[in-house]
């Protein structure tokens, strides 16, 4: 089928909510990671161009490519170290860590070395990942009811009814219902937008041991590790054959051209790719690569006009925001539970994985996706023993 043709409400909604929900649960954190850095308010600007531009284009052209939703993000646990790492680093020699770790995932991808590291994952402890990643913003729509009681209940009821009548159509219906809700309770903020075009900043780098060893190995590992790891293991969980090796790379190639921009590091996205790829996309899988191109294209707007953009997304109120991240995400939370648990032999090592990565705990900086397959795997290795002399 054509694109044209495969392209839907709910694919398209599906999209927006995936930009939505990486934008403002993150948003914050890239500003102060650039600040952080030393970056002035025009190269601040160029930071969010570079992002948005790399990860709309990873987006659209990697997902019409293989005809399969692949959502890329930029690093949220590497932003996060960048507010402490990058302080005091002159920004021409953080550019450069940038670029050389953006080498490094882009060696990783094209070599197979990540592709073949993590087809060692069994699905069941990936699909444990996927719903430990996600379960927390299964919370989040009745944790809203605690502070935005009728906005709350009411997306969920929309949602309900549209999962009774026109399950495609049950979370537009309910991001609209959540939005006239807050605009007649005056929770919306769209005064004083005004839309003026980011301009990139190209920042001329250099190389030195302190920011190779400070910056731009710790921002791999912990990009790979907290990032890439958990998102490829929601496209294994999701059903998607999608070839890691190649998408990791060009993902690396993007990142290496738009480093001296500001973009410090780009990733496959986990929980904004779960709304692409579970069925509120669309009930047929061959057709949610369209929610992934639809990212793509909101995500460049958001790098052509930048801070214009985040403002717009910073209008909405953040129960409404995790509300329907929540909602989106509850047939993707149910079917990894469903699949972490079928097989017998790997259902406490499923469960183990499961719990250790919903409780968010974080060792040595990488954060909890990771050490729930480091537990899963330890505990399939120690389990698989007893399993088989019971059996």
């Amino acid at each position: 089928m054509s694109f044209p043709k495969d392209v839907s409400l709910s694919a398209v909604v599906a999209g927006f909510v995936t930009v939505l929900v990486g934008f403002t649960s993150s948003g914050a954190i890239v500003f102060e990671a650039a600040r952080s850095a030393g970056a002035t308010p025009g190269q601040i600007g160029s930071w969010m161009w570079a992002l948005g531009l790399g990860m709309g284009l990873t987006c659209l052209l990697l997902s019409l490519r293989y005809r399969m939703p692949v959502v890329t993000a930029w690093s949220t646990p590497g932003a996060a170290m960048l507010i402490v790492s990058a302080s005091g680093v002159p920004l021409a020699e953080t550019t450069g860590a940038f670029i050389v770790c953006a080498v490094l995932i882009t060696l990783a991808g094209f070599s197979g070395a990540f592709e073949r590291a993590i087809g060692r994952i069994p699905l069941s402890i990936a699909s444990g990942l996927l719903a430990g990643v996600l379960v927390r913003f299964g919370f989040e729509i009745f944790i809203a009811m605690k502070t935005q009681f009728t906005l709350a209940v009411t997306m969920f009821a929309v949602y309900l009814a549209g999962r009774r009548l026109k399950p495609r159509y049950a979370v537009p219906g309910a991001l609209l219902a959540g939005i006239v809700i807050a605009a007649a309770k005056g929770l919306l903020h769209v005064t004083d937008i005004t839309l003026a075009p980011a301009m990139p900043e190209f920042v001329t780098p250099t190389f030195s041991l302190s920011a190779l060893f400070g910056i731009a190995l710790p921002l791999f590992v912990v990009t790979m590790a907290s990032q890439n790891v958990p998102g490829s293991a929601v496209i294994r969980a999701s059903g998607f054959a999608v070839p890691l090796s190649p998408v990791i790379g060009w993902i690396g190639v993007t990142n290496v051209i738009l480093a001296p921009f500001g973009a410090f590091a780009l990733n496959l996205a986990a929980i904004t790719a779960a709304i692409c790829m579970g069925r509120e996309a669309h009930e047929d899988p061959s057709r949610r690569y369209v929610a992934s191109v639809a990212a793509g294209i909101f995500y460049i707007l958001i790098g052509i006009f930048g801070a214009t953009v985040g403002a717009l997304f910073a209008a909405f109120p953040k129960e409404l925001v995790l509300g329907i991240a929540g909602l989106a995400l509850i047939g993707t939370i149910g079917n990894g539970l469903a699949v972490a648990v079928a097989n017998e032999r790997e259902r406490e090592p499923a469960l183990i994985t499961f719990l250790v990565t919903a409780s968010g705990m974080s060792l040595a900086g990488i954060g909890s996706a990771f050490w729930g397959v480091v537990a899963g795997a330890i505990a399939l290795k120690v389990l698989a023993p007893r399993v088989e002399r019971v059996a």
